[in-house]
């Protein structure tokens, strides 16, 4: 693979437009160094690790290495692109958790407003205790916030971070179906208990499927319209929403069946299909270019090609720590020498973690295999697309160390 053609010469023309770019050693990176990350990648493809990946790295307002390696689809002569399309999952969270701050920036809402100010149906929530195998229902010691919602203080969960009772039982409500609409979905999760008293605990949850529904009883829009309105055509990423059109499906980047590490099938939600519920947790469908445009708005505090989505002090507000020092997450997605701000994982100490980088960087993934940080001290951010679920947490670890050791000033 040439090196000289990672400049932006082989950028593909996309509707959704470039973002500009410059030799990776007028960036501050080692081209030699970002080859090595590019080449550990080909070797994870060459070993049927992955089907494809792509890759970007971009410093001081300019891409230094975009990437596409591998193939698209398992079985396919079609190699992976930098304008393939990926379902992004849970990278779909910090997007809206930017909506939800540009309320607050409207005054429309506040970060300590009780959930059921938006949604009724929270006002009767109990949390579920384990007594022996049975659960007892206590009532609340306060009301969930908003701000609970983005920094996953609510006592929402997921079905698929554990297996105690309260789990189990959004395991039967069938939660994750895309036939409901998101009022109909917030209903169903006010209607079962929290998994702990809210701020007691952080638990990766449901909360921002739940903030979607408070983005349209406070907007008057559905979340797909103020998303679209608000945020991605403002930003002009023309290619990321809730589903894709059919005359795209030939630029879907699919998984392997079965994961290659654990022979387990692997099933993916269909990006073609329009579904009832847009799920501000997890369903969004973009590119490496529509998502780079979000990432280079954050890092520009707020703001692209002169078009402000949220103040810079409201984004630094995000980036910051907001779990008290009794929360301790137990979970692989917040590593030692971490915290939670509103909508991002956000880096505390320069050690502790496996990998490296900076005090103050943020970031977030998807459960499919995507990944991006965004990191002020350097000035940079890096985005990754996958669609290998069972690899999620090898990559994330990986490109990081790849991508600061490529740093030479």
């Amino acid at each position: 693979m040439n090196v000289q053609s990672k400049p932006s010469a082989t950028i593909a023309q996309s509707p959704t437009p470039a973002l500009p770019t410059a030799d990776p050693d007028k960036l501050g990176f080692s081209i030699a160094g970002l080859q090595r990350m590019s080449d550990a990648f080909q070797r994870e493809v060459d070993k049927g690790t992955i089907p494809g990946i792509v890759v970007m790295v971009a410093r001081r307002g300019r891409i230094g290495w975009f990437d596409a390696l591998g193939k698209q689809a398992p079985g396919s002569d079609t190699p992976m692109s930098q304008t393939s399309m990926f379902r992004i999952f849970s990278m779909t969270k910090p997007i809206v958790s930017v909506a939800i701050m540009m309320l607050v920036e409207e005054g429309r809402i506040l970060l300590s407003d009780p959930l059921q100010k938006y949604i009724p149906e929270f006002a009767d929530q109990k949390v579920g205790v384990e007594v022996g195998s049975k659960l007892e229902l206590r009532p609340l010691h306060r009301p969930i916030t908003i701000q609970d919602l983005l920094r996953h203080t609510s006592g929402i969960t997921y079905e698929i971070t554990g297996d105690g009772l309260v789990q189990r039982m959004y395991r039967d409500q069938k939660l994750s179906r895309r036939d409901i609409t998101n009022a109909e979905h917030a209903a169903m999760v006010a209607s079962l208990p929290l998994i702990c008293q809210p701020g007691a605990e952080w638990n990766y949850s449901r909360s921002t499927d739940i903030l979607g529904r408070v983005v349209e009883v406070v907007s008057g829009q559905t979340l797909g319209e103020f998303l679209h309105r608000r945020i991605l055509a403002p930003l002009q990423m023309n290619e990321t929403a809730f589903f894709a059109s059919a005359d795209n499906k030939s630029r879907l980047a699919q998984p392997f069946d079965k994961d290659p590490w654990s022979g387990e099938d692997v099933r993916l939600f269909d990006p073609l299909e329009k579904p009832k519920m847009e799920s501000g947790g997890g369903g969004l469908v973009s590119t490496a270019m529509d998502y780079a445009r979000f990432c280079q708005m954050l890092l520009s505090g707020g703001t692209l090609d002169g078009v402000r989505i949220l103040g810079s002090r409201t984004l630094a507000f995000m980036a910051s720590s907001h779990l008290a020092p009794d929360v301790k997450p137990n979970s692989p997605l917040m590593p030692p020498g971490h915290n939670f701000g509103l909508g991002f994982a956000v880096r505390t100490d320069a050690g502790l973690a496996p990998f490296a980088g900076s005090v103050g960087h943020y970031f977030w993934s998807g459960m499919a295999g995507t990944f991006f940080w965004i990191d002020p001290k350097e000035d940079m951010f890096a985005v990754f697309l996958s669609q290998g679920p069972g690899q999620r947490e090898f990559f994330r670890t990986q490109i990081r160390s790849l991508v600061y050791a490529a740093i030479e000033d």
